[in-house]
């Protein structure tokens, strides 16, 4: 099939794109890598007024570390930033997460801010900065503004982000040298959506847990924290039986979607399963890394 007519604009800088969007008011879809928004268009599922193209905006893809934060602009490729060693570096889990993003000539076009901002539940990049307590730096008429990870994702396909702003930059913590880190995904075939996924950060000092940080994607409607099953680990270690008890609270947790692929009932059980299994993983991970 082929998309429905829209008006097609190729801006030079920011500034232009924003007034460009503000002239369509909220019928406009700013394109990044395509690789969601284009079948979206082919399929009719989505039919937008126009195209703001930010392929040749100059700078929006640098990233480089400040005061300890990973700045990633928003058109860095996928791709660039599964080898980047600055990202392997400071943001581990973020280079293990990028390898479960769709197929290699998905990772090769799409875009970090693309995929934030499409906000596909079943995505593993928003899934890691909630996982990470990251944040996105977006910008509009009124000028610039940072909005949480918790605060970012509002519904399937829906952001805090305005109909005229641009989400222009990713910031994420860089992750303690001794952390350890997995993400464990349960898919039908590798490459395709998550039907349920678990992103695991662990820091540990002797038989205290003084970080945890578990985040979902494919399960419910938004990535979310799993804040009570992250108290668990800290506040009774890494043993096995603390292990078993955040993952049942993390399956407790989460508002699971029914869909096509999984029943409700299903992606709660793989919570639990795949909570588990990551929390382990990342467990042994950092005894290698801290050895």
């Amino acid at each position: 099939m082929k998309p429905a007519k829209f008006d097609y604009h190729c801006p030079a800088t920011v500034d232009e794109a924003i007034a460009v969007l503000g002239r369509y008011q909220g019928e406009a879809r700013i394109l990044a890598g395509g690789q969601s928004l284009v079948p979206m268009m082919n399929f009719r599922l989505a039919t937008p007024a126009a195209i703001i193209d930010l392929n040749r905006i100059r700078g929006l893809d640098q990233t480089e570390v400040t005061d300890g934060t990973v700045r990633i602009g928003a058109m860095a490729r996928q791709r660039r930033l599964e080898f980047a060693p600055l990202v392997a570096e400071g943001l581990p889990l973020l280079t293990e997460a990028l390898r479960w993003v769709g197929h290699l000539p998905t990772r090769t076009r799409g875009t970090i801010g693309g995929s934030i901002a499409h906000a596909d539940p079943a995505a593993e990049i928003p899934m890691v900065l909630q996982a990470l307590a990251g944040e996105v730096v977006a910008r509009g008429p009124e000028g610039e503004r940072c909005i949480a990870a918790p605060d970012l994702f509002v519904a399937p396909l829906t952001t805090a982000l305005g109909f005229d702003e641009i989400l222009t930059e990713v910031r994420l913590p860089a992750m303690p040298p001794e952390a350890g880190y997995a993400i464990e995904e349960f898919a039908r075939r590798k490459g395709d959506f998550a039907i349920a996924a678990i992103a695991v950060m662990l820091v540990r000092d002797g038989e205290r847990c003084t970080t945890a940080r578990l985040a979902t994607a494919g399960i419910g409607p938004v990535p979310v924290r799993l804040l009570d099953a992250e108290a668990i680990l800290k506040e009774r270690g890494l043993g096995e039986a603390a292990v078993a008890a955040a993952a049942q609270r993390a399956a407790e947790l989460v508002e699971p979607m029914a869909d096509h692929n999984a029943s409700a009932d299903f992606r709660r059980h793989l919570t639990g399963v795949l909570t588990r299994r990551a929390i382990l993983k990342a467990r042994d991970r950092q005894n290698v890394r801290s050895g």
